[in-house]
């Protein structure tokens, strides 16, 4: 069984700042949109208009991932790009690495490739039939299709301007492909609405079919921006740096020269922490919290030429 349809929630280290305020979304002309419309594709060969694909999951064994692997391969005509998210919170690792994925897409200044994004991270908090439904939405002229997650979602909304997905029924998409564009028969149907690896089955199989424009039935559904929690590490990054869910400037009593109580795990003591803007002005050995490089200026918990998650005794979550 894929942990997609997994819905027990993954032990996790909790919290080490308290919650500040996460902003309402300032109304940010809206890149990111629900609408499944592909690019124009006039003049273009068919292979050349199949965009790569990279693919978020947290069915990550190596079964897993050669399978998906392949399949994404067949429906595209190129070796997808498989991120592989486990850990305690892989909610938490996708939410950052979709934003910051969609965001490494801007500041092109002209015209760019359109990429699709397959993201598979099952809720822990939810209960469906058969696993959590697929849903679809551009940025740009980039396909996003994902498990109807919010957690994975909210930021999106907080920081990109999404307010609505596409949420699709995998039985009523099949069937309506099998009376139209595919050729699918009864029982191909059948298998593929009773499988539990439908981000293998089903997922790739949506994406290829919005990206060649099919009419993919769906109904929207809006997506809510973040609300205020405590404060988590979303990444560790292979520094030892704790990349965390929110920006710098909304860490309740954040400020350059100010400090900040941070919790270490290996005495249970709290430690106060000095703010910086960058981290070349982290003193070396030193810890500090700083403007990271992911989210839009996230935060970090750094230890300069050192591992803040080491030093601290954190991890993801």
């Amino acid at each position: 069984m894929c942990a997609q349809d997994a819905t027990d929630p993954p032990e996790t280290e909790g919290p080490f700042l308290r919650p500040g305020p996460v902003p309402s979304p300032s109304a940010p002309a809206p890149r990111t949109s629900s609408t499944p419309s592909p690019p124009s594709t006039e003049g273009r060969s068919t292979a050349m208009s199949l965009p790569p694909v990279v693919s978020l999951t947290d069915c990550a064994d190596p079964n897993a991932l050669a399978r998906q692997s392949t399949r994404i391969a067949a429906l595209f005509g190129s070796t997808p790009t498989v991120l592989p998210l486990g850990g305690p919170d892989p909610e938490g690792a996708a939410a950052l690495t979709l934003l910051d994925l969609l965001r490494s897409t801007d500041l092109i200044g002209g015209p760019s490739r359109p990429v699709v994004v397959l993201v598979n991270i099952a809720p822990r908090d939810g209960h469906w039939p058969n696993g959590v439904p697929f849903c679809s939405f551009r940025h740009g002229n980039h396909l996003v299709v994902s498990t109807l997650n919010h957690r994975v979602l909210a930021p999106l909304a907080t920081y990109l301007g999404l307010t609505e997905v596409q949420v699709t029924d995998v039985r009523e998409v099949l069937e309506a492909a099998a009376d139209d564009w595919a050729a699918l028969t009864p029982a191909e149907i059948e298998e593929m609405v009773r499988t539990q690896f439908r981000s293998l089955w089903y997922a790739p199989l949506l994406a290829r079919w919005l990206v060649d424009g099919h009419p993919v039935p769906a109904r929207p559904t809006p997506v809510r921006p973040a609300s205020a929690e405590d404060v988590r590490i979303a990444v560790v990054d292979n520094f030892g740096n704790c990349k965390l869910d929110r920006p710098a400037s909304d860490l309740p009593g954040y400020a350059p020269a100010e400090s900040l109580l941070v919790r270490n795990r290996r005495d249970g003591r709290d430690i106060r922490v000095r703010c910086y803007d960058r981290l070349p002005d982290v003193p070396l050995g030193e810890p500090g919290i700083t403007v990271g490089s992911s989210g839009v200026g996230f935060a970090e918990l750094v230890v300069r030429g050192g591992s803040a998650a080491e030093a601290f005794g954190l991890r993801q979550g």
